[in-house]
């Protein structure tokens, strides 16, 4: 490997950490806000209502629900959507840090039912224009993959 291969994976490696970041502080800011939405159903109801206020879309999988057909068929359509409308999409692992960021019980025991944290879509309601470093930062992070033919960009996001 030469110098310059391993400055640039360093430099993709580096980048990839800073929107991991980004999409972290993104997602607890958006709840915070009451402008995130959680599920693929609920996020399918939002786009087919008013597709126009989402600005990112989440799909979150870890390698064990790879081969889940139905969740797969869902991430197909939802990333059609996205594209036609051009919403940014962020395909993301790391379930656990996912469920962990957005407050979820670490273990449910029969009491209370699981949230769908396999599509998160983050919302700007036309009525006001909110402007995040970490929203900026993901849709830099976007527009740089698809320059790079990378329609739906992947990263990790890593438990603490």
């Amino acid at each position: 490997m030469t110098l310059e291969e391993l400055v640039a994976c360093d430099n993709a490696a580096q980048k990839m950490q800073t929107v991991s970041a980004a999409v972290e502080e993104l997602l607890v800011a958006a709840q915070r806000q009451d402008r995130l939405t959680v599920g693929v159903y609920e996020s399918a109801k939002l786009m087919n209502v008013d597709p126009d206020c989402v600005v990112l879309c989440l799909l979150a999988i870890d390698e064990e629900e790879e081969d889940d057909i139905a969740l797969q068929i869902h991430f197909t359509l939802i990333q059609s959507f996205c594209c036609d409308n051009d919403i940014n999409i962020v395909r993301v692992s790391g379930m656990q840090r996912l469920a962990q960021l957005l407050g979820e019980p670490a273990e449910t025991q029969g009491t209370t039912e699981a949230r769908d944290l396999h599509c998160l879509l983050v919302t700007n309601p036309h009525t006001d224009a909110w402007k995040s470093h970490s929203l900026v930062e993901v849709a830099s992070y976007c527009e740089e993959s698809r320059g790079n033919n990378q329609w739906v960009p992947y990263i990790s996001l890593q438990e603490r």
